[in-house]
């Protein structure tokens, strides 16, 4: 009888995390980071129609890197598992927390128990009713959950794009300053991304129940650009304050006032001047006018 071959446990779950890793590298990276009206995720994906980024409930979002349809049998478990919590108790009682949570055990039963390990990191978010109350769990390939406060970066080459999202992240930055910086992260200094190579999804708190919305075509290519338009961006200032303005205004209704007091005199005037030379004697008829 032959002895199966011996492999020590340390090393098993050790090659177990370095295939994990390395087919998870392969993979194009991800960035979700918080702004002033939410969650912004922006990935690096070309596909029009497999999308690494989807909606899971009313105001929460799911992000994922690595083998597509691993993540996205998790995506569709996720879906399910909301519904049916919300539809036994209530919306609110649905929340990124007991989502991660879920998906936390399922990856990490199928890292220690299964011979292959799940080939993903994915990304739970969930916008919340006002700033500083946002939630970020980004969810490694053995069950390993990590609760994000500013941003986080899932995929290959994490530590780089991590560095350079550190460098350009703002607290209470715009949109635009957060896509801006999202992409230059993912692309760095040597590759810029363009439009038709992004997907980005932000979670508004501004949107109401739904806060999820992709942004696409050319609402995308105006906010990269900086032109004025962009979703959650504030008209051109004209160079005048508030204030300013209103007092230029308030100037302009007294002039016109001004203007209406002076055509009445000029009114007065002329009412006058006709009534003097009507009580006169004609000089002659068919006389021209001197």
């Amino acid at each position: 009888m032959t002895m199966p071959f011996y492999v020590a446990p340390e090393q098993f779950m050790k090659d177990k995390a370095d295939f994990a890793r390395k087919n998870i590298a392969r993979g194009r990276p991800l960035v979700a980071t918080v702004y002033a009206q939410g969650v912004l995720i922006c990935s690096e994906n070309s596909s029009r129609s497999l999308h690494k980024v989807s909606e899971i409930y009313d105001r929460i979002a799911f992000g994922g890197v690595g083998k597509y349809n691993e993540f996205d049998q998790l995506r569709v478990a996720g879906v399910q598992y909301a519904d049916v919590k919300g539809y036994q108790f209530s919306r609110e009682d649905v929340d990124a927390r007991s989502l991660a949570n879920l998906y936390a055990r399922h990856m990490g039963n199928v890292f220690t128990h299964e011979m292959k390990p799940l080939e993903v990191e994915i990304l739970v978010a969930e916008v919340g009713p006002e700033p500083g109350r946002d939630q970020m769990f980004h969810i490694l390939y053995d069950g390993t959950v990590v609760d994000e406060d500013r941003f986080t970066v899932l995929g290959g080459e994490a530590d780089a794009i991590s560095g350079r999202m550190a460098r350009a992240y703002e607290a209470g930055w715009s949109l635009r300053q957060a896509l801006s910086g999202a992409v230059k992260a993912l692309g760095g200094s040597d590759h810029e991304l363009r439009p038709d190579e992004l997907e980005v999804a932000v979670l508004d708190r501004g949107n109401g129940r739904r806060a999820f919305r992709r942004i696409v075509g050319r609402e995308l290519e105006r906010i990269l650009s900086g032109e004025p338009g962009g979703a959650g961006e504030a008209p051109a200032e004209s160079g005048s304050s508030p204030a300013e303005v209103d007092a230029e205004v308030a100037g302009e209704v007294g002039e016109v006032g001004e203007v209406g007091e002076v055509e009445g005199e000029v009114a007065g005037e002329d009412g006058a001047a006709a009534g003097s030379s009507g009580s006169e004697a004609p000089t002659g008829a068919g006389e021209p006018p001197q």
